[in-house]
């Protein structure tokens, strides 16, 4: 069966923020053409070695796909549409940043067929833009939501983190009014996780990074619910939250632990029970692509154990939960069979509930995701 969602990623950058650990590079003096080409023949090599299906959902992401040159831009779109078939009706994301949400670029993406943008605003207070290392400030954000509105773009989401830096709730409070007045259809709010490699993780191992108490945390995220539900746009993914039809499909693909292809440096895809990597740093991506080889650094077959522990913790990120018929489905055993213990252990703690389907978080389970997601791991 061919997957029915495809991942590319643009690994450069205009600049590098403080809390990314992201595979991408700084885009000056990097052979971003020749980087497209083979991108491209990456997509034709694999259509030939697998037979693509037209796609539910294609996602672009980075590093910055957005930090093309409209003509570049034009060119990737040509590729994407002459080896990825795509369904009538299908999802095709592209991340924005923005700073480059030009008319110029905006209508090139839209007349390539992209119908859904997502941009990383993070925070509409400029001093913080500024100490996390973004470039933009709020009044670039807002005016590329104007241009790609005018351009014909409906389906936008826009990224929140909370937790940063010297960030207080009233300030985090400020950033969600402002999204909501922009009336989007769908919101990714995260709290920050300090990644190793990032300037943050290191001034945090220095003492020197003034990060919110982890009650102030949860009061955010609360605040993020709270003022999302009122707003209409229902929470569906712990981070996530949609007008109903907006949901992130490919997302939502990952999420049901479904397989996915993977094109670019560094990027991931799962096919055939099997995880493969793409080789990450940009030549070592490109040299096997000149001979016409694929440029995959390591393969991992998944056990049926990791396929279930996948189906569990992914599963249990949706507000839905996790089906049993569709684990059944899929494994041919009860959710039960398998991991009983783990369950009622967590029905005790009150972080899982018992739903018609299957299994969901609680309203306490929202808050420690991670141990829940965890649990389902430590089996052995």
């Amino acid at each position: 069966m061919s997957p029915k969602a495809a991942y590319i990623h643009i690994p450069f950058c205009s600049h590098i923020c403080y809390y990314c650990d992201f595979n991408k590079v700084f885009i000056e003096g990097q052979p971003v053409d020749e980087y497209i080409e083979l991108l491209i023949r990456e997509m034709e090599l694999t259509g030939k070695k697998y037979k693509i299906e037209p796609l539910e959902t294609l996602y672009v992401g980075g590093g910055t796909p957005s930090s093309l040159t409209p003509q570049q831009m034009d060119r990737l779109l040509d590729g994407i549409h002459q080896y990825l078939p795509l369904q009538k009706g299908a999802e095709f994301s592209m991340e924005l940043n923005p700073d480059d949400g030009t008319p110029e670029l905006l209508s090139v993406m839209k007349q390539g067929g992209v119908n859904r943008l997502s941009m990383g605003v993070q925070t509409f207070n400029n001093e913080l833009l500024k100490a996390i290392g973004r470039k933009h400030t709020k009044e670039t954000a807002i005016r590329t939501i104007e241009n790609a509105r005018k351009v014909g773009f409906e389906n936008m989401s826009i990224d929140l983190i909370f937790r940063l830096p010297k960030q207080t709730i009233e300030d985090f409070e400020q950033s969600l009014e402002m999204a909501m007045s922009l009336n989007l259809p769908h919101y990714s709010i995260y709290s920050l996780i300090l990644e190793q490699k990032t300037v943050f993780y290191n001034l945090m191992r220095q003492g020197k990074l003034p990060l919110p108490t982890q009650d102030e945390e949860a009061d955010m995220f609360q605040l993020a619910m709270d003022s999302m539900e009122s707003f209409g746009r229902h929470h569906y993914e712990i981070s996530n939250y949609a007008l109903p039809g907006f949901e992130s499909r490919h997302n939502l693909h990952y999420w049901k632990a479904d397989e996915y292809l993977g094109f670019g440096a560094g990027a991931h895809g799962y096919l055939n029970q099997e995880r493969y990597q793409n080789c990450g740093p940009i030549q070592h991506y490109l040299e096997p692509l000149r001979n016409s080889e694929l440029p995959i650094l390591q393969k991992d077959v998944l056990s049926k154990k990791s396929q279930m522990e996948e189906f569990m913790f992914l599963g249990l990120r949706k507000m839905s939960g996790v089906s049993n018929h569709e684990f059944k489905k899929r494994f041919g055993r009860n959710i039960n069979d398998i991991y009983q213990d783990i369950i009622e252990d967590l029905l005790e703690q009150k972080l899982i509930q018992l739903t018609t389907e299957g299994i969901a978080l609680t309203h306490q389970g929202k808050f420690l995701g991670n141990n829940v997601f965890q649990a389902f791991l430590l089996e052995d």
